[in-house]
This record gives structure tokens, C-alpha cells and sequence, in this order.
């Protein structure tokens, strides 16, 4: 089986910016004035988030949905352990002289079940749609216009990550319309920045694809993303010819 210079590399990277982008990011809210808008205001994890979708990208075009799905399972389980190591620290008794201390590590790592579960649960729904439209474009295409691809399962897989996150999180204590426009904001500015730095993944998918002598095409890929086979089905046909 073919190995790679540059993806467990990526792995890792995926996995430290998704745990911070959900540990750090939710703990403050920032407001800012945006020309011919207003002030906006907006969970400043969001500013950081959308890099994990850049690796979803960047690792589905180059090494395939299958090797990308196992990132996707190694950030899921990722943060379910942080959730749960979050929940044992800040119920554990604080010592004595840390009592005063125990009402910020509340409120920064305390998160509640409920939005514990819409983070989890948005972000594995969220980046199995992107890599797969991606991977179905690609086909489609013939791997031509990236730039297509990379923004429209963006697109498709932060609509439902913002949609999903803020309706089991947000539902009942926000009325429809405060979460209508509290999805919009944040799936506009979690596309709007991936769009933005459309032009870095251009560069970092070109010196990997040469790095690494891949372009992987998910043509006879299995797509459930109950798996962590990598399911590369070129070496299977190979291994089939030699059988014969």
C-alpha cells in the first residue's frame, strides 16, 4: 500500500485546530462593526472552525474520501474524549485555594450537554457532506476547476453544520427568527472565509499533489462513512490481477 510523506502530518493539524476551534473558540463572543452592516456578533471559534473544512478539502482532493474519512473519525473521537475530560475536570471538588478559580473553569469548559452534543454532532455530519460533494464533483469534472469544488461543498457542508449545530443547541431558548439569523450570520461568515482562502488551498493541494505523486479519484470508493477502511480500490484491482 502506497505511503504518504505529508497526510498523518495533515492529520495531525486537522485534529489540533479542530479541538481548539471547539475548546477555545466557544468560551468568549465577539462584536464588530462591519461597514454598510453594523455590528456583528459571533462566537470568535467561528474565525478559526472553517480551517478544518480547508483540511477536509485539501485531504479529500489529494489522498481520497476513504483516507479522509478516517480524519473525520480521529476528530470525532477526539472530541468526544476532550467533552468528556472537560466534564470530569470541572465536576472534580476544587482544592482549597482554587475555589475562587472554579467559577471561570465553569464558564469556559462547562459547556452543557446539550451544546456539547450539536458541536459533535454538526461537525461529523458537516464534514462527511463536504468531502463527499466534493469527491462527486471531482468525478464529475474530471478534477478540472477546484475552485468549483472546494466552494460548493463548502457550501454544502457548512449549511449543515451551522444548521444543525444551532437547532440542537438553540432551539427553544431562541425564537425561530433569532435562529434563523443567528445560522445565516455564522454560515455566512464560515463560507466567506473558506472562500477567502480559496487561493491557499490552490497552493497547498498543488505542492502536495507534486509531493506526494497523488490525485486520487474516488471512483470505486465506498462512501458510507461508517468505515475507517481506506478502500483504495486500485490496489485491489491489482491484487486481483495478480490472483489470476
Amino acid at each position: 500500500m502506497k505511503s504518504y510523506k505529508y497526510y498523518d502530518l495533515i492529520l495531525g493539524a486537522y485534529v489540533c485546530v479542530l479541538l481548539c476551534s471547539n475548546l477555545i473558540g466557544p468560551a468568549k463572543f465577539s462584536t464588530v462593526q462591519v461597514p454598510l452592516v453594523g455590528p456583528v456578533t459571533f462566537m470568535t471559534g467561528v474565525l478559526f472552525f472553517p480551517i478544518s473544512y480547508i483540511f477536509g478539502d485539501i485531504l479529500t482532493e489529494v489522498y481520497g474520501y476513504a483516507r479522509d474519512r478516517r480524519c473525520v473519525w480521529a476528530g470525532f473521537a477526539a472530541l468526544v474524549f476532550a467533552a468528556f475530560m472537560s466534564y470530569v475536570i470541572v465536576h472534580m471538588p476544587p482544592a482549597k485555594f482554587w475555589e475562587s478559580k472554579q467559577a471561570a473553569v465553569e464558564a469556559i469548559f462547562g459547556s452543557t450537554p446539550r451544546i456539547v452534543a450539536a458541536s459533535i454532532i454538526a461537525f461529523w455530519c458537516g464534514s462527511f457532506v463536504n468531502s463527499y460533494v466534493l469527491a462527486q464533483m471531482k468525478l464529475s469534472t474530471g478534477g478540472r476547476w477546484l475552485w468549483t469544488r472546494v466552494v460548493g461543498s463548502t457550501l454544502c457542508g457548512e449549511l449543515v453544520d451551522s444548521g444543525l449545530f444551532y437547532a440542537i443547541a438553540f432551539a427553544g431558548p431562541l425564537t425561530g427568527a433569532q435562529l434563523l439569523r443567528v445560522i445565516t450570520t455564522q454560515y455566512v461568515l464560515k463560507s466567506g472565509w473558506e472562500i477567502i482562502m480559496t487561493p491557499v488551498t490552490y497552493r497547498i493541494v498543488g505542492f502536495l499533489k507534486r509531493a506526494e505523486q497523488e490525485d486520487y479519484f474516488d471512483r470505486d470508493t465506498d462512501f458510507t462513512p461508517f468505515s475507517l477502511n481506506i478502500g483504495d480500490a486500485r490496489l485491489s484491482r491489482a491484487l486481483a490481477r495478480g490472483g489470476k
